[in-house]
């Protein structure tokens, strides 16, 4: 299972985004338009994650089946039977919907860990990397005690304390990506609050908060999202990690973790169907680090 190791990524994503100082010009957007609609991986991963995500919001037109219906004489049906186009699961529910409506769960559990660390990571960050001194050292200290730490095993161990259930999954790997964001944006203020325009700012007397916002955001908020986005690939695993060990979301909804669990006592006996949430998990998780790498080469000026 992947690690958001923030040591390994730092240096590509310090000066991703960063074009600009006080401000960012449009000939430079133009430029990340082109160098993204010329990158053909690039396009055909946000394509398909674009059909997955509008598959998942919009479930109930476009499944014909209740995800939650059971039927024993339907049990294991491989794919192409007659109203299961992917067959169906250990109790007969429809596998095409199941897969369809986990979706809605799995990329809730991928978007909103790492949409929760990258607000508390990324402020705690850049109030480090701006202020210095002792309030950086207290700041990153307490992040390097959760990163000490394997993901997985802190995710587990938290999952564990608190009880299984979905929102204490996503309690778990927010906590879990809070320390590697932090570290990135600390990085990155770091860096920033060296500028001659960061400077200028301060000789004119312009207040801390003015200059977080006006000065030190706009220029740290690029390399922060995008190494955010290549977290959303590892929310997923990790939280289909958690389902699967029983610490995510519980039966009878509709999770890939979950259905990977509950399918592989029949992996012998319906391989096919017992490796389709895999496929879902490996092929979305996949498609959001091949546009993390796309969005990171387009906005990388040097």
């Amino acid at each position: 299972m992947a690690e958001p190791a923030a040591i390994r990524t730092v240096s590509e994503v310090l000066n991703a985004g960063r074009p600009a100082r006080a401000g960012v010009s449009r000939s430079y957007w133009a430029g990340v338009r082109r160098r993204l609609a010329r990158d053909r991986v690039t396009i055909v991963c946000a394509a398909i994650l674009f059909v997955i995500l509008a598959a998942a919001i919009f479930a109930p037109y476009v499944t014909w089946a209740d995800p939650y219906k059971t039927s024993m004489i339907r049990r294991l049906l491989p794919p192409g039977s007659p109203n299961h186009i992917l067959g169906t699961d250990e109790l007969g529910r429809d596998m095409f919907t199941r897969l369809v409506y986990g979706g809605r769960i799995s990329l809730f559990t991928g978007f909103m860990p790492v949409f929760v660390a990258t607000v508390i990571g990324g402020t705690l960050g850049v109030l480090a990397g701006y202020l210095g001194g002792r309030s950086n050292m207290l700041i990153m200290r307490v992040m390097d005690v959760f990163y000490a730490f394997p993901s997985v095993l802190l995710a587990v161990a938290i999952s564990g304390a608190l009880g299984a259930g979905l929102v204490n999954g996503l309690v778990a790997m927010s906590l879990v990506f809070i320390a590697p964001v932090a570290r990135v944006s600390e990085t990155v203020a770091t860096q920033v609050r060296n500028e001659d325009f960061v400077e200028a700012a301060r000789a004119t007397g312009a207040r801390t908060w003015r200059i977080l916002i006006e000065h030190i955001l706009p220029n740290v908020l690029g390399p922060i999202l995008i190494y955010a986005s290549s977290l959303i690939s590892v929310a997923i695993v990790l939280a289909s990690g958690l389902s699967f060990l029983g610490l995510g979301v519980s039966p009878p909804n509709a999770d890939w973790g979950l259905m990977l669990n509950t399918l592989r006592q029949s992996i012998y006996v319906a391989p096919v169907n017992a490796i389709l949430p895999g496929v879902m998990i490996f092929v979305t998780s996949m498609c959001f680090n091949l546009m993390s790498d796309g969005l990171r080469a387009a906005m990388d000026v040097r």
